[in-house]
């Protein structure tokens, strides 16, 4: 396996900041503007980001810097696609519960 194949689970705020071109003190503000940013602290209280805190820094990095959206355009957006994806999910389940309900009169009349 080379190197570069291998993925981290955490990063620093110093990696963060240099994937995407931003000081860290941007990241520390958008962590106190996004609600949905908030990477843990490790025990020596230095934050770490996962992979899922990576991609909502890079979705606010591209509202603001590419889209130039405003903090609270961003905000808006934000909250409408984690509603979406809420929305989503109830719907997957009601789908596996009707799936399931379906099947069971399926092998009730077999």
């Amino acid at each position: 396996m080379v190197a570069g194949d291998i993925k981290k689970l955490y990063y620093s705020i110093g990696e963060v900041c240099n994937m995407l071109g931003v000081e860290a003190h941007v990241l520390r503000y958008w962590e106190s503007e996004f609600e949905q940013l908030s990477p843990r602290k490790n025990r020596a209280g230095r934050r770490v980001y996962t992979h899922e805190d990576y991609a909502v820094v890079r979705h606010i990095h591209e509202l603001l810097r590419v889209h130039k959206y405003t903090l609270e355009g961003a905000k808006q957006v934000l909250c409408r696609d984690s509603t979406a994806l809420v929305g989503q999910d109830e719907s997957r389940t009601k789908l596996v519960q009707l799936r399931s309900f379906l099947e069971n009169i399926a092998r009730r009349l077999a």
